[in-house]
């Protein structure tokens, strides 16, 4: 077995690896139960409220 071959090898398995993981994250993005998790994070930057407490960014005074 010589080095093309080998190389060869390991790029169709890497190939393979990188599918797997794409399909996998598209799987957990797509997932029903995580819906809700992600329709809060895509509301955060709409929300006045800082979620520290701290005051609202457009009532902080300016520096």
């Amino acid at each position: 077995m010589g080095y093309d071959e080998i190389r060869g090898i390991g790029g169709a398995i890497g190939l393979v690896m990188l599918f797997i993981g794409f399909i996998g994250v598209i799987a957990y993005a797509l997932w029903p139960g995580n819906r809700n998790r992600f329709d809060r994070a895509a509301q955060l930057p709409l929300e006045d409220d800082a979620p520290n407490g701290d005051m609202p960014r457009k009532e902080r005074p300016s520096k």
